[in-house]
């Protein structure tokens, strides 16, 4: 992603990222400043569920929470669960959610290829301004049932999304507009033709 972003990228960081293996920790640094990169950088968590008493005067007997994590590539489910235990001491019970999704991370996909080569295609096509650029996807995508069929497994939405639309992610009023929705259907239109040679 950094060698595709960097000479697209003004000043100061484009020169930066250019020379990233001098300045590097420059760019963990800004990388980790920032909510929208920091994510891609490092397995992340997120409590999501906590349990407790069943009253506001009661001492709870037992006390359970559920931790979200989505795992970057080089960590795994079981340094992740081996780093929490070690957070967290031996008078805890730490273990996967039975039922959950759980899974290591994806392969990352080739940046080469007949595949690689369809989505920039069908990209700029699309979005003749657009960078094309790979990127870590933080979240958990039906992609993963597919790494063990194909090496090319691409996780890919066609939208062009504003800071606002990234607050409904997952929450109030999540929606993509009308232009968005016509837009995706152009995109994957042309992937396809892109993929099959152009017909």
């Amino acid at each position: 992603m950094l060698d595709t972003l960097a000479p697209e990228v003004g000043l100061p960081m484009g020169p930066v990222l250019a020379n990233r293996g001098l300045l590097a920790p420059v760019v963990l640094s800004v990388m980790e400043g920032k909510s929208k990169t920091n994510a891609t950088i490092r397995t992340t968590t997120a409590v999501t569920m906590l349990e407790g008493s069943v009253q506001a005067n009661v001492l709870p007997q037992r006390a359970r929470a559920v931790v979200n994590f989505r795992i970057a590539p080089g960590d795994t489910l079981d340094t992740v669960v081996e780093h929490v235990r070690s957070v967290v001491g031996p008078d805890l019970e730490v273990r996967l959610l039975e039922g959950g999704i759980g899974s290591n991370p994806s392969p990352v996909s080739p940046t080469s290829g007949v595949g690689w080569s369809a989505v920039q295609t069908a990209t700029r096509q699309t979005y003749p301004s657009a960078v094309v650029s790979p990127y870590l996807t933080i979240g958990a995508t039906d992609a993963r049932h597919y790494t063990g069929l194909a090496e090319n497994v691409y996780r890919f939405s066609p939208y062009h999304v504003v800071s606002s639309d990234l607050d409904r992610i997952h929450g109030v009023d999540e929606r993509i507009s009308v232009q968005n929705l016509g837009r995706s259907v152009a995109f994957f239109e042309r992937f396809i033709r892109a993929a099959n040679g152009g017909e």
